[in-house]
C-alpha cells in the first residue's frame, strides 16, 4: 500500500476535522441559520429550540475554527459565516444529498435510521 505524502496526510487531517465539526447537529443547524444572515445568540436559541448557553458554546467552537465571525453592537453580538466558501460547501452538500436520495440517511454506519437490534442466536433459547 503506498504511503501518503505529508501534505496529503495534512489535508486529510484538516478535512476530517472540518467535517467532524460540521457533523454535530446543533452546529450544523446554527450554520444553516447563519447562511440566511447575521443572527444573535438569543435569536438562534429561539429558532433552534436550544439553550442560549448551548448556542454560545457552539458559536465559540465555530469561531475558534474560523467558520463564523461576529461583530459587537452595544451589548449584543451578531454572528455570521466567516467565509463564503462555507456557504458553497453547505449548498454542495445539499446537492449531494438530493442526488443520493435517502442513501446517506439510511447508511448503517453514519445514517440516522434506527436499525433493529440483532436477533438472538438460536441456541439462546431457554
Amino acid at each position: 500500500m503506498p504511503m501518503q505524502s505529508d501534505s496529503a496526510e495534512a489535508a486529510v487531517a484538516s478535512g476530517s476535522a472540518l467535517f467532524r465539526g460540521l457533523a454535530d447537529p446543533s452546529r450544523l443547524a446554527i450554520l444553516l441559520e447563519l447562511r440566511k444572515g447575521e443572527r444573535r445568540v438569543v435569536d438562534l436559541a429561539t429558532m433552534l429550540g436550544l439553550a442560549q448557553a448551548t448556542v454560545s458554546g457552539h458559536l465559540a467552537c465555530l469561531r475558534d475554527c474560523g467558520l463564523v465571525t461576529w461583530r459587537p453592537v452595544g451589548r449584543q453580538s451578531y454572528y455570521r459565516l466567516a467565509v463564503p466558501e462555507l456557504d458553497a460547501l453547505l449548498r454542495a452538500a445539499e446537492q449531494v444529498l438530493a442526488r443520493t436520495g435517502k442513501a446517506v440517511e439510511l447508511c448503517p454506519n453514519y445514517g440516522t435510521a434506527i436499525t433493529p437490534a440483532p436477533a438472538g442466536r438460536p441456541d439462546d433459547a431457554a
